[in-house]
């Protein structure tokens, strides 16, 4: 007898499948094993404020489990810009969310990567990279870019999986704010917010 599961289940499935596959490829820029889950998107989607008319930049949005919270939260497509750097995931979201502006390239040289969009204010930053993976000085350099982009007093919105900050808090420059620790989460994640004030 054939189990017929829901499409809803299916998909899901096939995202854990491909997720897992670019991990084993190249575990330094997926950093985990499994897609981020819906609530620790949803909590770090919360952040984003629509309202503003600007436009809300994401990275690494991966199967695009978060990109789908931003848009839910209220961002119209067309008024979010999404840097994946693996092709694979790339492709795909280009795909599943044809209207969203998606570019394939390195967060880390976002002038390169946005092109004629490098001047552009965001809203915020929602950030899906695996910053563990990275130097400590490559994240602090990557995090004062992003403040660069925004308005005094709004966030870069980062998940980890490590007990403390990803990005050390430096004297006056930014702050640092633990905004969520999500257990429903594999592995359980931790938000962090960073902000210059207002």
């Amino acid at each position: 007898m054939t189990m017929n599961f829901p499409r809803r289940f299916a998909e899901h499935f096939d995202e854990e499948i491909r997720f897992f596959r670019t991990w084993m490829n190249g575990p330094r820029n997926t950093g985990a094993i499994l897609p981020t889950s819906t609530i620790a998107a949803r909590s770090m989607a919360s952040l984003v404020e629509p309202a503003s008319g600007l436009p809300v930049l994401e990275l690494g949005p991966g199967t695009g489990v978060i990109t789908r919270a931003i848009l839910d939260r209220g961002v119209e497509p067309s008024n979010l810009m999404s840097v994946e750097f693996c092709a694979e995931f790339h492709a795909r979201l280009m795909l599943d969310l044809p209207r969203v502006n998606f570019i394939h390239g390195n967060a880390f040289d976002l002038d390169t990567t946005l092109g004629e969009n490098r001047k552009l204010e965001f809203d915020c930053v929602i950030s899906g990279i695996p910053l563990l993976n990275f130097p400590v000085s490559d994240r602090l350099m990557l995090l004062e870019d992003l403040l660069d982009r925004l308005p005094a007093g709004r966030p870069v919105v980062q998940f980890s999986y490590g007990l403390a900050s990803p990005v050390p808090a430096q004297s006056g420059s930014f702050e640092v704010i633990h905004h969520d620790f999500v257990m429903r989460n594999v592995p359980p994640a931790r938000i962090w917010l960073y902000r210059r004030g207002a």
